[in-house]
């Protein structure tokens, strides 16, 4: 066979490769050249979960009875415990038999919630700056990208003014993320109105994705708790940044229970549950104390936020210092003519691997991200090397 007559899918011309995949090679090769690169780049927690979610998991993983597939719908335990979850910090109620979906990480619940509302050639209202995945996997389906702004004079909050002038036909999906990740802007109650308002109004279904809720926050809010959401919207949570499980791949779908069926039709011919230990860790780590959650998403990235602000501070850019999340966002110096120059030579000059914004949009291009996701120790040396250079 001719190998030169066989092509991919049309679809792979609609994206690029993502770009961590891409830099994350560029790194393991200076790595390999003994430049030891310290990545402040990935928002990946460095600590465990809590003890006895851990020890469920090994005390599951032991019984020879637990291995075997299971349901795609999660078992009673987990769907119990994440109820209880929304319960217990967001004050919403949710039916645990209808209204929640356990998911292999919020990234999974992205395609099959496209999967389930939109048609090839139906819009997605995507923001800009945004995480590069709501527009990835929109383009992959065949859908219109429609993005809307989020600016820093708004405190990066929707323009609701702008979107009303746009023209929303054919849109059928708008993603909205807050806290938000990369700038920091935190969740608004009065957003989340405007928002399912918005979303009632114009019969489009607003997706929220609201991982970063407890990262430096002692108010969590989420969409659900404004009347009437359910019936219009969805909430994606994940306990990859909340309980430092990342590698898990455990998140949760609220919504009402007909968006939930038709998320799990699409999701049952695409997986299977996960492993039962897994499910039955998480459902304990959904109990975790709330000490545990000051000292794990606040007191701990507290600290590096402290080191974080002195590194854009030294590196010439300015931030807001009442960003939420995990990760710090700063406007670079006007020399600069784009931000990766400046982090290309944050990176081959201090060894320190940071991100540039524009990954997440044109909005982003003149914007550094910097992640707490570090030792402090780590944290400490990339400011001293960046401290040691002229900026």
């Amino acid at each position: 066979m001719n190998m030169n007559q066989i092509q991919p899918a049309d679809r792979l011309g609609q994206v690029s490769e993502y770009y961590f995949s891409r830099k994350l090679k560029e790194v393991a090769r200076l790595n390999a050249e003994g430049h030891d690169i310290i990545s402040l780049a990935i928002g990946s927690p460095d600590m465990p979960p809590s003890r006895q979610t851990v020890d469920k998991l090994c005390e599951v993983a032991a019984n020879p009875n637990a291995h075997g597939y299971q349901p795609t719908m999660g078992t009673p335990e987990l769907r119990e415990a994440m109820a209880f979850f929304y319960k217990r910090w967001y004050q919403v109620d949710l039916n645990p038999q209808t209204e929640i979906l356990p998911l292999i990480g919020s990234k999974e619940g992205i395609l099959h919630a496209t999967l389930a509302f939109v048609n090839p050639g139906d819009k997605v209202l995507v923001p800009n700056p945004g995480y590069p995945t709501y527009t990835s996997l929109s383009k992959i389906l065949g859908a219109e990208i429609v993005n809307y702004d989020l600016r820093e004079d708004n405190e990066w909050q929707p323009d609701f003014d702008s979107l009303e002038k746009m023209d929303l036909s054919g849109v059928k999906l708008m993603w909205t993320n807050y806290p938000n990740m990369p700038t920091g802007g935190n969740a608004r109650m009065e957003t989340y109105k405007k928002l399912v308002d918005f979303a009632q109004r114009h019969g489009i279904v607003v997706v929220n994705d609201n991982p970063y809720s407890f990262i430096l926050n002692d108010k969590p809010l989420s969409l659900l708790q404004v009347d009437g959401a359910k019936e219009c919207c969805i909430e994606f949570n994940s306990m990859s940044k909340s309980h430092n499980m990342p590698g898990w791949r455990v998140g949760m779908c609220c919504s009402n229970a007909q968006f939930i069926q038709w998320i799990l039709k699409i999701k049952s011919n695409i997986d299977s549950g996960t492993f039962r230990g897994i499910q039955l860790a998480a459902a304990e780590a959904l109990h975790n104390d709330a000490s545990w959650h000051v000292e794990a998403n606040i007191n701990t990235y507290q600290k590096r936020r402290m080191i974080a602000e002195e590194i854009m501070s030294t590196l010439g850019c300015v931030f807001d210092k009442k960003q939420r999340g995990m990760f710090l966002w700063g406007k670079i110096p006007e020399k600069y003519d784009d931000a990766e120059m400046l982090t290309e030579r944050v990176l081959h000059e201090a060894r320190v691997f940071i991100t540039p914004g524009f990954i997440f949009g044109s909005n982003g291009a003149r914007y550094i991200r910097i992640s707490l996701c570090a030792k402090d120790d780590k944290m400490k040396e990339a400011l001293q090397r960046i401290q040691a250079l002229e900026w």
